[in-house]
């Protein structure tokens, strides 16, 4: 049954009138007639009789309508209460992103809400991370996926997991086929480093003049894309980089990695909300699919 074409028989039934049906409606008697005799095949049988006066209902008319203005009823009920059940949720959600954070999350993401929650749109902005702590500060972004030195306390931030800092070579280089590496031995390496200024950069500069020597590097860059594929098939040129920038080329083999200790520098990744405005029911969905799938992996920002 349509709902439409019994919402039309049930007022014609009332009205006892085509043409006033027709006129409420603003359209033309033949067009409800038409509809009427439509229905009236779906039915098995006549309806109506026509009358001097207009129309009304024939036996098989009064039990049909009898039956429909029930089964509207309950029709009308039922999709009133999924609609205030309905999980649906639409809007738009810009969120910043470290570069490291570009793929397989964000592909992963997007392919969840387009499954579970079509109507949500997702406006992705990479950037580094004080770009991205300006962007939540002015509210350019609803949330943003980045780096921390220190465990989030703050409400407004999530932790999503740990990522270690690795020296990254050349494949067969000998000083990165360690499992560690204390970070001294980078003093007077040919290294490739982010560009200042950079917190990151100022945390790396630090930890080396803490250990008393300086850092040399032979090429800056704000590209993870760039650092990494400048030591592909260079050996003995070096890249310090988080696990999420080399995770692809390590497995397929183009690069080789060992991680830093002595210290560890290891940065927590979080998830953090806008200062500013209200969280909207789609940013909490993106959220929550975030931590979702993070968790998923092993609290790791790809999948195992």
């Amino acid at each position: 049954m349509n709902v439409a074409s019994v919402k039309l028989f049930l007022e014609v039934a009332e009205a006892g009138s085509l043409s006033k049906i027709a006129a409420r409606r603003q359209t033309v008697q033949s067009h409800v007639s038409r509809q009427i005799t439509d229905f009236e095949q779906l039915c098995g049988g006549r309806l109506f009789r026509r009358t001097g006066r207009g129309v009304e209902l024939t036996e098989l008319g009064m039990r049909a309508a009898a039956r429909l203005r029930a089964w509207l009823q309950d029709t009308e009920r039922l999709q009133q209460e999924l609609r205030s059940q309905s999980s649906e949720v639409a809007g738009s959600v810009r969120l910043g992103i470290i570069p490291s954070a570009a793929h397989p999350l964000m592909t992963r993401l997007f392919e969840r809400l387009q499954a579970e929650h079509p109507g949500i749109r997702l406006d992705i902005a990479e950037a580094q991370g004080t770009e991205l702590d300006a962007m939540l500060d002015s509210g350019a972004v609803d949330l943003a996926i980045l780096f921390r030195f220190q465990r989030p306390s703050a409400r407004e931030e999530k932790a999503l997991c740990v990522a270690g800092t690795y020296l990254v070579s050349a494949p067969g280089d000998a000083l990165t086929r360690s499992a560690t590496l204390p970070f001294a031995k980078l003093k007077g390496l040919a290294l490739v480093l982010p560009r200042r200024p950079s917190h990151w950069r100022n945390a790396l500069d630090e930890t080396a003049r803490s250990l008393g020597f300086k850092l040399e590097p032979v090429a800056e860059a704000d590209s993870l894309t760039v650092q990494r594929e400048l030591v592909v098939d260079r050996p003995g040129l070096y890249s310090v980089l988080g696990p999420y920038s080399f995770a692809d080329d390590l497995r397929r083999g183009r690069v080789q990695a060992s991680k830093l200790v002595r210290p560890d520098l290891s940065r927590h990744v979080t998830l953090a909300l806008a200062k500013q405005g209200k969280l909207t029911p789609a940013v909490r969905v993106v959220a929550e699919h975030v931590q979702a799938l993070v968790k998923s992996w092993g609290q790791q920002l790809t999948e195992p």
